[in-house]
């Protein structure tokens, strides 16, 4: 789309629809990340509309947050509790809060919003910048083979379709650049609307480098958020860093 800047994917149409269809996973989310959480403080980057935030905080961790989008910001501290959870407007790979935290998560694949490999190195070195001397990084995204099914390089993908509607997954991957340009469009009797966003996939062996480049190491790794081992056949991922012996 001419113009288009991939900063703006979360706008206000995204996100005063991003909450009409859970994923279904918040709560073993939030039993997976109070578990590994070694004190009552944790910081979401990319906190959105609170998904995870909102139902974590209700445990009674002290969860604050960091948001590029200030639509995102309004829609969370909208809702009940959500003007209790402190949110700083900005990039996630740079923004210093001022504070550390037992816990620094990152959930739903938005490691790869950051379009360049700086900018996901230096998530890394945020996160282990906000860290207590025993807090932990947490990552969930999915594996990048998982979106190119039979190694094509593009796709078309039914997301929804109605009597009166229907949501197309279109997309393709440059395996040069790492970039995943997907465009969600509806067809419906008022017209075709376009949503596009474009991400930044890496594997975990990337992300394990750029942990260690931040002095963080992998402690765990599951398919998900349920503990489920992960193989060869998992589709995303589950990972934990910790700070390597000796760095603070």
């Amino acid at each position: 789309m001419k113009g288009f800047d991939p900063a703006s994917s979360f706008g206000a149409t995204v996100a005063t629809h991003y909450d009409d269809l859970p994923r279904g996973d918040e709560g073993a989310a939030v039993e997976f990340l109070q578990a590994f959480a070694p004190s009552q403080s944790a910081l979401e980057f990319a906190i959105g509309t609170g998904r995870i935030a909102l139902p974590l905080a209700a445990t009674g961790m002290d969860v604050e947050g960091i948001e590029l989008s200030r639509d995102m910001i309004a829609r969370l501290h909208a809702k009940p509790a959500g003007a209790a959870i402190h949110v700083v407007q900005g990039d996630m790979s740079t923004v210093q809060m001022e504070r550390r935290y037992g816990l620094v998560y990152l959930v739903f694949n938005t490691i790869f919003n950051l379009l360049t490999v700086d900018g996901q190195i230096d998530c890394f070195a945020n996160a282990a910048r906000h860290l207590t001397e025993d807090g932990v990084f947490v990552v969930e995204t999915a594996m990048p083979h998982s979106w190119m099914p039979s190694g094509k390089s593009d796709y078309v993908h039914a997301e929804q379709v109605n009597l009166d509607s229907v949501v197309f997954d279109v997309a393709r991957y440059d395996p040069v650049t790492q970039h995943l340009t997907e465009n969600h469009v509806r067809i419906s009797p008022s017209g075709i609307s376009m949503q596009p966003i474009v991400c930044r996939l890496i594997t975990p062996g990337e992300m394990d480098l750029m942990a260690r480049m931040a002095g963080l190491q992998l402690v765990h790794r599951y398919a998900n958020w349920q503990k489920t081992p992960f193989d060869a056949q998992s589709t995303a991922h589950v990972s934990v860093y910790a700070r390597q012996q000796g760095t603070s």
